[in-house]
């Protein structure tokens, strides 16, 4: 029994020679194969790598092409692949202590993304976000009010004000006088 496997049209755009290495633009490519092209396009933009903008580039122009060569939808794309080769590298030198010489490798890479339009139900809609109901103030409980009457101001006016007198402070007897002498501890010991 042989899998039947369906061929798919690929539409690829490539950015060659660019100034990252292979492996630094690998880490970035990986996060976009098999993911639609619009969200792609979202995850590139919002990487901090500085490669993520030549990736960027290269599915921006790879959308482009199935959009106008081919007539594709660009929202119903999926990046099929997504790598990086490595290009030449430019060796230049550096000098060292005692005359010696370092080597500087400048490594290039060639970036190619290739795009599909989705298969049927490749591409979920993304579900619906429910609507948070908006947050309720907690419920304020009205405060008590005193209802004052004629009679109830007269009864208040009447109370003597040693309510609102501060209490005396009791004497500090405990505490010794400035005058008399606290014996130190050393002294106590002798005694």
């Amino acid at each position: 029994m042989a899998v039947q496997t369906e061929e798919r049209e690929l539409i690829s755009a490539q950015a060659r020679y660019v100034r990252s290495s292979a492996r630094k633009a690998r880490l970035v490519l990986e996060h976009i194969r098999g993911i639609p092209a619009a969200e792609a396009q979202a995850i590139l933009q919002f990487q901090t790598r500085a490669v993520a903008k030549d990736a960027g580039k290269v599915l921006k122009s790879a959308v482009a092409n199935a959009e106008n060569n081919f007539g594709h939808d660009p929202d119903e794309l999926v990046v099929i692949a997504a790598y990086a080769d490595e290009g030449p590298t430019l060796k230049r030198w550096r000098p060292r202590a005692r005359g010696r010489v370092n080597r500087i490798r400048k490594r290039t890479c060639h970036i190619t993304i290739k795009v599909s339009p989705a298969l049927p139900g490749e591409i979920k809609p993304r579900s619906e976000r429910p609507v948070r109901a908006p947050r309720q103030a907690p419920p304020v409980e009205p405060e008590a009010v005193e209802e004052t009457t004629p009679a109830a101001e007269a009864e208040a006016a009447e109370e003597p004000e040693a309510e609102s007198e501060p209490a005396e402070e009791p004497a500090a007897d405990d505490e010794p006088a400035a005058d008399e002498e606290t014996p130190k501890p050393d002294e106590e010991a002798k005694s």
